[in-house]
């Protein structure tokens, strides 16, 4: 039982609790085999607490009742649960193959032992499933214990009973061996005939049954959960939160340097929740059972609500770290909490920054920014091993050069010959009077190719809107390495953004539109858009590049930043900015949302103006991102009328350059940053404001004035705020006195 479960079998699909605080339900599944899956649950189902998958349905626990709720792969309204079954409250689910058990008592209890219930799932002539009350899995032992956790397989369940051990009951217990065993687990699964668990003192995985289910298990690892697919278990490592599995499966495919919370398998699929983001991923643990499991993009539940303390070795999650102001809580009650375990080493190329704290986790940072002793002997045996593998590589293109310089003078001849050919064809095309295609926004010639003897034709006919240039979805999946979390950037209203290498060499960043985007955003709408954005060009704005919309996607391809955001040097760990280029920043973002407003025809509301959409350039130049792509709803609006909300946003901004606080901190009295400043500057206060953590400057009047400009673009009375062009002059005008200065 967990946040995200699987149902297997034919009719397999995912299911996650989201992370909106709402505790709702998203699903997904093979795309070929059931296209309608999103469409399911039914819209009128109440958010859960937990979910279990059993063969071609889901079973969880509403979270205002505690009653028990199943669905089927077609999404129907009808319950699975018995109807004498309806009235009580559970505390704990566990679906098998065929049939559900779960733990009498309300969720929400510090008390969460009791008796068991358990019932039939049956599959009709046709297909559909219905619910039956079972004597299959009542006898002596489960009618008078009482149980704590319980997981479910083909024709048996395990669970904790009270008195200490694990007991196992049902028609195919018996070849199990774990009846009568004393030792306690905290996390256990269930495959279709055999169980593992984690030991409680250890930590260690062990396991029982069919040993060809699950091979050899690992010996001396610690885990904090498990999850069971065909023939093989994968767990969630206790120190560095990463995937190991054990028995049948295929380790290349597992994935490597990426943190985990939570995890769920499905036959040859495994999905879990990243750590860093809350971010769905789902990879095969078998190459040859590869189907199409794309997850949706959107943030799932780290773990489960409960009201317990967290206690030793977790922390408490707290919700802003996801830097998304509108999330206060990830579960429907204030007074709940999600507890997850602490993490107590990073992945390869990372090192721990800080450790783990009540409310936190350890931080991980990149190798690249250790400076001290603290992290070098992690990082230098890191290193250590990346040195010999490029002594590795350049003895290999040593050994080429060698072999090499032997076909040297064949390769000649060949060349030359080649460009004979080439010369001809050239003369002949010029004489059919061929041209050039401008295929990009920049206008950077591509070569017209022949369709008829193109391998891979593009899948869109439609004409390409702006001159941007049109990429192939498999192009685009291979330069991020198929949209995975090293390759990521970051994330913004539209989707997620990713680092690209093109064929070509060039870097980019390619933005992928969530679920939620596109369902806004039909194609001719997104052709629309392509056309304005594709004229968008300016030295302050990040500037499209090109675009795809094979297969439903809507993905955009922009010039890569490498400095990352403003808010990374502000409140992101990475490198701190200097008063002068904080200056700098300010007057160049003005810049861009001056352009927007004032010189794009029609004028473009950017409606999202914060220091994430800021980005930096490679000279560290600000540029804006983040905009267009309006919903249709937005598109009614007077943009004239919403531009003054971006001048207002911008004051923020500008607060926090001076001050280095976030626009949004809980930790602060008050937590906001207007609230907090304002009055200070009204009162003839900045100086009280200003960042402690960079050296001031000897003449501290830039930074007073910057904080007036502020306070004129956070006024309420949208008369006496200036617009953009006003405000770009006043920052315009204090950097050139500054460098006079």
């Amino acid at each position: 039982m967990g946040p995200i479960s699987a149902a297997f079998g034919k009719n397999g699909f995912f299911c996650a609790i989201d992370a909106s605080g709402k505790q709702a339900i998203i699903c997904w599944g093979n795309k070929t085999n059931s296209p309608n899956l999103p469409n399911y649950p039914p819209t009128d189902v109440p958010s859960m607490v937990a979910l279990s998958g059993g063969d071609g349905f889901l079973c969880g626990i509403l979270s205002n009742t505690s009653q028990a709720f199943c669905w089927d792969s077609t999404g129907s309204r009808s319950d699975l649960v018995p109807n004498v079954y309806k009235q009580y409250a559970y505390s704990h689910i566990a679906a098998g193959k065929n049939h559900v058990c779960a733990i009498r008592g309300p969720y929400y209890s510090e008390n969460d032992w009791g008796s068991v219930d358990c019932w039939d799932i049956i599959r009709k002539s046709n297909g559909t499933l219905m619910s039956r009350e079972s004597s299959l899995y009542y006898n002596q032992y489960t009618n008078s214990g009482v149980f704590k956790k319980i997981v479910s397989g083909d024709g048996f369940s395990c669970g904790g009973v009270k008195d200490g051990g694990i007991l196992c009951w049902g028609p195919n217990s018996n070849g199990l061996g774990v009846s009568g065993l004393l030792e306690n687990v905290h996390a256990l699964t269930a495959g279709i005939d055999s169980v593992c668990g984690v030991l409680e003192e250890s930590s260690e995985v062990k396991c029982w049954g069919a040993n060809v289910s699950f091979g050899i298990p690992p010996v001396g690892v610690p885990f904090v959960s498990l999850a069971a697919g065909v023939e093989h278990f994968c767990g969630i490592r206790q120190d560095n939160h990463g995937i190991m599995c054990w028995g049948n499966y295929n380790s290349s495919l597992i994935p490597k340097g990426s943190g985990f919370l939570a995890i769920a398998s499905s036959d040859f699929i495994t999905c879990g929740i990243r750590e860093g983001d809350l971010v769905l991923d789902c990879w095969y643990t078998n190459i040859s059972s590869q189907v199409d499991y794309d997850p949706p993009l959107q943030l799932c539940s780290p773990g489960l609500c409960t009201p317990s303390s967290c206690g030793e070795g977790k922390f408490s999650f707290n919700a802003s770290l996801l830097n998304e102001p509108d999330l206060i809580n990830l579960c429907v009650r204030k007074d709940l909490k999600i507890c997850s375990p602490c993490g107590v080493n990073c992945s390869e190329g990372f090192f721990a920054s800080s450790s783990c704290t009540e409310n936190a986790d350890r931080v991980c940072t990149p190798c690249s920014l250790c400076q001290n002793s603290s992290c070098s002997d992690v990082c230098k045996l890191q290193i250590s091993a990346e040195m010999k593998h490029n002594q590795h590589q350049r003895q290999f293109r040593q050994l080429l050069i060698i072999i090499g310089s032997s076909a040297s003078g064949f390769l000649f001849c060949l060349i030359g010959l080649c460009l004979l050919i080439h010369m001809i064809s050239s003369k002949s095309t010029k004489e059919r009077g061929g041209k050039n295609q401008f295929a990009s926004c920049i206008r950077k010639p591509e070569n017209e190719t022949d369709a008829n003897t193109d391998p891979h034709p593009l899948v869109s006919v439609a004409p390409c809107p702006g001159e941007a240039q049109v990429f192939r979805l498999s192009e685009l999946k291979d330069a991020t390495n198929g949209f995975k979390e090293f390759n990521e950037l970051g994330r913004g209203s539209y989707g997620f953004v990713y680092k690209a290498i093109l064929p070509d060499g060039r870097q980019v960043a390619v933005k992928r539109a969530n679920a939620a985007t596109i369902i806004h955003t039909n194609s001719r709408e997104f052709e629309m858009e392509l056309e304005i954005l594709c004229s968008v060009r300016h030295g302050n704005i990040v500037n499209l590049l090109g675009y795809c919309a094979e297969m439903g996607e809507r993905i955009l391809v922009y010039e890569l930043m490498p400095h990352g955001t403003l808010n990374d040097h502000l409140h992101g760990g990475l490198s701190p900015v200097s008063w002068n280029l904080r200056l700098k920043i300010a007057m160049q973002a003005a810049k861009g949302l001056e352009y927007l407003h004032k010189e794009v025809s029609p004028p473009i509301v950017h409606r999202d103006v914060k220091s994430s959409n800021i980005l930096l350039d490679a000279d560290w130049g600000a540029r804006i991102a983040d905009f267009g792509l309006l919903t249709p709803d937005e598109k009614d609006k007077d943009l004239n009328g919403d531009v003054q909300t971006d001048v207002y946003n911008f004051g923020i901004v500008l607060l926090e350059i001076l001050s280095g606080r976030k626009a949004y901190d809980r930790d602060c009295t008050p937590p906001s940053i207007v609230d907090w400043a304002l009055p200070l500057i009204r009162q003839g206060k900045a100086a009280v404001i200003i960042d402690r953590y960079v050296a001031l400057p000897r003449n501290v009047e830039p930074l007073l004035k910057l904080a007036e400009i502020a306070e004129q673009a956070l006024r309420g009375n949208l008369g006496e705020r200036p617009d953009m062009s006003q405000v770009a002059l006043l920052l315009e005008q204090l950097v050139k006195d500054v460098m006079i200065s």
